[in-house]
């Protein structure tokens, strides 16, 4: 077994972390992810991830925990993972053209220490039609992504119009900055 745990089951996470050939084993607990109300979206996002590496804690004696949560936000407001196909195609209406935020809070733990960050990334679309919006939501089933979109997919090729700040956190984790606190606490 690996001396890292990921506290995540997703996809782009993993890929991430194989990317940066980081020996990881996964191992998940479900997790409450609500929040108070008086949090700043940055950390809000911190708070999640937080909560997730303390449920992986007992299962993770004597290893490293990486924990991550990613939201969206839109004039303040925290857009969350879509509902359902509706709930997608009106969160997308609502960032076409516009300008939104990525934040993704991790949270790194061991034994003696504990590391906590969040990085922000500016993300503006296109303006998209709602062809696009529709084809997209009905070909690549974004449910579980906050915001309704992955960047790396169709909808990120055509619809960004630019970003400002690290692409991978767009995906779900600022991957150099977790390589770097890793190799601090090492």
């Amino acid at each position: 077994m690996a001396n890292i745990i990921l506290a995540s089951q997703s996809p782009r996470r993993k890929q991430l972390l194989e990317w940066a050939e980081v020996d990881f084993d996964i191992i998940v607990e479900p997790t409450d992810e609500t929040y108070p109300e008086n949090l700043d979206p940055g950390n809000v996002a911190i708070y999640i991830a937080m909560q997730k590496a303390e449920a992986v804690k007992p299962r993770a004696r004597g290893k490293i925990i990486i924990a991550a949560d990613t939201i969206v936000v839109l004039n303040n407001e925290i857009i969350g993972k879509p509902r359902d196909r509706q709930d997608a195609l009106q969160i997308l209406s609502k960032l076409s053209g516009s300008h939104h935020q990525v934040i993704t809070g991790v949270s790194i733990w061991n034994e003696s220490t504990e590391v906590s960050f969040s990085d922000l990334t500016d993300v503006e679309f296109h303006s998209l039609t709602p062809a696009q919006i529709e084809f997209y939501v009905d070909k690549y089933k974004p449910y579980d992504k906050a915001g309704a979109y992955a960047i790396q997919e169709w909808i990120g090729v055509i619809g960004i119009k630019t970003i400002k700040g690290d692409f991978y956190n767009v995906m779900g984790l600022p991957v150099s900055r977790v390589v770097q606190a890793l190799e601090k606490m090492r």
